[in-house]
C-alpha cells in the first residue's frame, strides 16, 4: 500500500474520541485493562493539546494511530521520542498502514530534530519485532552488541 492509499494526519485535541476508541480496541485484543472511554478522552484531549506528544491518525474514519511521547535527553541534542502505541485495526493489517505511520513519524522526527525514536516491544510479540527491525529499529547496541532491555517499577 502506498502513502496515497491511506491518509495519515497529525492529530489534535479534537481527535480525542477517536484515540480513545482505537486505544480501547487495541487493549481489548490483548485482554489488557484500559481506563473507561470518558477518562481516555479527557487524557487524550489534554495530551494532544500539548507540546510533548505527537499523534497520528490513519484513515477516515480512523483505522490506525501512533502516539509518541517526547522528552529531553542529555545524550542527544534533540528530544527523544518514545513510540508508546502503534495500532492498526485487525481487518486493515498487512496493507502497509503501519509502515506509512512509521515512515511519517520518522519524517517528523527528522524535520523536528529529534535525537532518537524508541519503541518498547513485549518479548512474545515477534511480529512487532520483525516489523520494527524492517523499519531500522535496533534491539542491540550497534557498538557493543549488547541487547537492549527495558525494566520498570510502578510508583
Amino acid at each position: 500500500m502506498s502513502e496515497a492509499a491511506v491518509t495519515v494526519r497529525r492529530a489534535s485535541s479534537c481527535d480525542a474520541p477517536e484515540f480513545a476508541r482505537l486505544l480501547t480496541a487495541f487493549n481489548a485484543e490483548y485482554d489488557a485493562e484500559v481506563p473507561p472511554l470518558d477518562v481516555l478522552e479527557d487524557r487524550f484531549r489534554t495530551m494532544l493539546g500539548g507540546p510533548d506528544v505527537v499523534a497520528l491518525l490513519a484513515g477516515t474514519p480512523a483505522v490506525g494511530f501512533a502516539t509518541v511521547s517526547l522528552r529531553p535527553s542529555v545524550y542527544h541534542e534533540g528530544r527523544v521520542g518514545l513510540l508508546e502505541d502503534l495500532y492498526v485495526a485487525p481487518e486493515r493489517r498487512n496493507q502497509g498502514i503501519g509502515a506509512v505511520l512509521i515512515e511519517r513519524l520518522v519524517a517528523i522526527a527528522r524535520e523536528e530534530g529529534w535525537g532518537q525514536l524508541e519503541v518498547q516491544v513485549d518479548e512474545p510479540d515477534v511480529d512487532a519485532m520483525r516489523f520494527y527491525a524492517r523499519h531500522s529499529f535496533a534491539s542491540r547496541d550497534r557498538a557493543s552488541g549488547d541487547r537492549a532491555l527495558l525494566w520498570w517499577r510502578e510508583s
